[in-house]
């Protein structure tokens, strides 16, 4: 029986998340026949089918590119790898909305590109409108979804294990493969999921590169139809996907153990030589922050630029870029506590209740942004009146869309803890929360910090949550971009988006920095 002190916080974190799917429940049960017609249309199949094969496609590159980037890192002698380290998580800083606006401008028809080449008689490029605009936009921007967990497993994995390998004549290649990379399962598996679900929920990227996904359909519904209940069935069934996922996820993660079964002395990892492969690999590191990073950056300033020449003010827009930290800053608190408690319960203490409750707080994470605010005003309105149209009921909103981020790490780190240190403790006399709060909670520091530097990132540039939920006056960096894209002042939109990537980046920088600092 988990302790009072796990169990409760955590059965109120579950009733929370139940919120969303509650309401969309209800709306959709208001529809009738109606929306069990939509829900089993072969159109609706066409777009099921549509958004399993994009979040199939950026989630194999996702693994692919942060597993590799945290090993160049983190374990080799790659040139500049802390550089890299800090400039390779930066991209989440960018809202998909403003990297598909710059991918068009560069790639698509007339675009910088076309310009450039147009003298070497490249008349048409291929299109990027589609799967590839798409795929390639949420590649580029999720892949550290995949990278700073994988980051923060190898910083706690005991390199006892490798050594042992290379001792018995394998290579750094094959050990990695043989024995790191099997013990980094969790933290793949937890940061594919990540981006799974931010694929499925993802609308700005969809819909500007005209990809049709189940996210796509259902803002036009909402924004187009008087009747909202056909928007909220497809949210249903996009709910339904998201579930899909995690059982697979949890059939995927196993029961394997994959912390210490005995205590040792904590050392540092050996570091591997890439001998010829020093360069190229160097080289892809650096491909990856130019496409990522650097060249949206340089696009954005391109256009600051572009527009101040035009006669555009130069607005920094500092209460809207203070706003933005005031409230993403407690939504990462705000995920940070209330993951915890989730966390130990699943890991800790699995069963059928642990797990319904681990799919709950991943649910919010793949449900659309939209479907999420009017959740929150419906039950705002009508039931928690004192809190409508509030700070709190925003932060609220957030933890329920973020909480997955903050609950993967975490629980990525505690799988790492043994829980016979737990026991110890508590055979000295020591009650099961002082055991926590001395044993555990530190050594989950990492875990939890990741976590919440991900809700932070993923706050700054959530959009319609904050469009719906904000207190009358309130505006973020988001929602200023947003509103000078959509009256197409891109040059205008520039500036806040920059300063988004900019306050985005320096939590992010300087928690990499203590990581590398620690190590």
């Amino acid at each position: 029986m988990p302790p009072v002190f796990i169990w409760l916080p955590a059965a109120a974190i579950g009733l929370l998340m139940l919120l969303p799917p509650v309401y969309l429940l209800v709306r959709t049960l208001e529809s009738g026949t109606a929306g069990l017609d939509v829900l089993f249309s072969m159109r609706t199949l066409g777009i099921l089918l549509r958004t399993v094969l994009l979040v199939g496609v950026v989630t194999a590159a996702c693994a692919a590119i942060g597993v590799s980037l945290a090993w160049l890192t983190l374990r080799t002698d790659l040139p500049f790898r802390r550089v890299f380290g800090m400039l390779t998580a930066l991209p989440l800083a960018i809202p998909s909305y403003v990297f598909a606006l710059l991918v068009i401008t560069a790639l698509g028809p007339k675009g910088m590109a076309q310009g450039w080449l147009e003298p070497l008689g490249v008349d048409r490029l291929p299109s990027i409108f589609g799967l590839p605009g798409a795929a390639l936009t949420l590649t580029l921007l999720s892949f550290p979804y995949v990278m700073l967990p994988v980051k923060a497993a190898m910083q706690r994995m005991d390199p006892a294990m490798e050594e042992a390998a290379r001792s018995l004549g394998r290579s750094s290649r094959e050990a990695f493969f043989s024995v790191t990379l099997p013990l980094l399962r969790p933290a793949i598996v937890a940061g594919s999921l990540l981006v799974a679900l931010y694929t499925l929920s993802d609308f700005g990227a969809v819909s500007l590169l005209r990809y049709q996904t189940f996210t796509w359909v259902i803002f036009i519904q909402y924004e187009t139809a008087f009747d909202r209940s056909i928007a909220a069935a497809l949210s249903l069934a996009l709910t339904a996907l998201a579930i899909a996922l995690l059982i697979a996820e949890s059939r995927t993660r196993g029961n394997a153990v994959y912390h210490r079964v005995t205590p040792g002395a904590q050392r540092v990892p050996h570091v591997a030589s890439l001998g010829r492969w020093r360069w190229p690999a160097t080289l892809y590191a650096a491909a990856v922050v130019f496409l990522s990073l650097a060249g949206p950056v340089a696009l954005l300033i391109y256009w600051v630029v572009r527009g101040v020449t035009a006669g555009e003010p130069l607005d920094l827009l500092w209460s809207n870029t203070v706003s933005t930290i005031y409230v993403s800053a407690l939504a990462a608190g705000a995920a940070a506590v209330a993951a915890t408690p989730v966390a130990l319960l699943t890991v800790r203490y699995p069963g059928w209740v642990s797990s319904l409750l681990e799919r709950l707080a991943y649910v919010g994470f793949a449900l659309p942004g939209l479907a999420v605010a009017l959740a929150f005003v419906f039950f705002g309105a009508s039931v928690l009146t004192p809190v409508y149209q509030t700070t709190f009921l925003l932060v609220t909103a957030y933890v329920v869309l973020f909480l997955p981020a903050s609950v993967g790490a975490t629980q990525t780190a505690l799988k790492q803890v043994s829980p016979r240190l737990e026991e110890a403790a508590r055979s000295l006399g020591k009650t099961p929360f002082h055991a926590f709060r001395l044993v555990t909670l530190p050594m989950l520091s990492k875990g939890i910090a990741a976590g919440a530097a991900l809700v932070f990132l993923l706050t700054m540039k959530e959009l319609p949550a904050t469009l719906i939920l904000s207190p009358t006056g309130f505006r973020t960096l988001a929602t200023s971009v947003w509103s000078a894209a959509s009256e197409a002042f891109f040059a205008r939109a520039a500036m806040p988006a920059i300063l988004l990537i900019i306050a985005a980046g320096i939590p992010t920088t300087l928690l990499i920095l203590r990581e590398q600092e620690e190590r």
